[in-house]
């Protein structure tokens, strides 16, 4: 606007210096070519100017949109690698449960899982109904009923005749939280995981990551235990499961300041 206004006076001016005595004429002009060699020099001086900040700006802008690109990934990120990288911590330990047992209470364990069956029918005596639900519900009675071993087995028997039901993911949290009732973790944690694995939407799945974070803080691995205790903060933040989570976060971070000043 600046610039437009100085050219329309220069042209009025100079349409002005027709009019006048030749000397008014050139006082005129040398008054014209005053402002038109002042208007080139601003030109020119801005023109610089923009320029100099032009790769500045271009460099500001190239900041700004690696920094959203890296805020996107990390967003689109967080949720799914978390659940992803904590599902394998769980695979992993699963595969090492059988020598992790050995340090978890095993012989307590194996002697409580005896008395409870103690004269006990044995499971696979149990008749089996066809219907599902019916099904579930045996499984659900024995355990009510304190014979977890048939429970157990019944909860077992349903997820591999019905592995895709929603009702599966119930039998796996289940399952996983009878052992978890007698301390045997790595027992627990893969049910849990497949529960998290495989039936996302079920409304047991932020106990599942809480009780996941308590067994790996049992088995002496806080980074696993963090990643589940934060995955239920981040997803479920006003559920009461994300206040047990940060329970848990706080009894790691007691547990690592103590081990610091030791």
């Amino acid at each position: 606007m600046r610039v437009a206004r100085a050219a329309l006076s220069l042209g009025a001016l100079a349409l002005g210096a027709c009019f006048y005595s030749s000397e008014a004429g050139k006082n005129l002009e040398t008054r014209v070519d005053k402002l038109d060699k002042d208007l080139r020099a601003e030109q020119k001086a801005q023109a610089e100017k923009l320029d100099q900040q032009l790769p500045r700006i271009d460099q500001k802008i190239a900041e700004v949109t690696k920094a959203l690109d890296s805020l996107d990934q990390a967003s689109r990120r967080s949720g799914a690698d978390t659940s992803v990288q904590l599902q394998k911590v769980i695979e992993d330990l699963a595969q090492l449960r059988g020598q992790v047992e050995a340090y978890t209470h095993n012989l307590d364990a194996l002697e409580t899982r005896a008395a409870a069956s103690a004269d006990k029918k044995p499971a696979d005596d149990v008749p089996r109904p066809t219907d599902k639900k019916e099904f579930f519900a045996l499984a659900q009675s024995k355990a009510k009923a304190g014979d977890i071993t048939t429970a157990r087995s019944l909860y077992q028997d349903f997820i591999r005749k019905w592995p895709k039901d929603d009702l599966a993911g119930d039998a796996h949290f289940a399952l996983a939280e009878s052992f978890y009732g007698q301390d045997n973790c790595p027992e627990a944690l893969p049910e849990y995981g497949q529960l998290i694995k495989n039936f996302g939407k079920s409304k047991s799945v932020p106990l599942a990551y809480v009780r996941s974070g308590d067994c790996f803080a049992r088995l002496k691995n806080p980074e696993a235990a963090r990643l589940a205790y934060e995955q239920v903060v981040k997803d479920y933040p006003k559920s009461s499961e994300a206040k047990m989570a940060q329970k848990g976060l706080s009894g790691l971070k007691k547990s690592s300041s103590s081990k610091g000043k030791k």
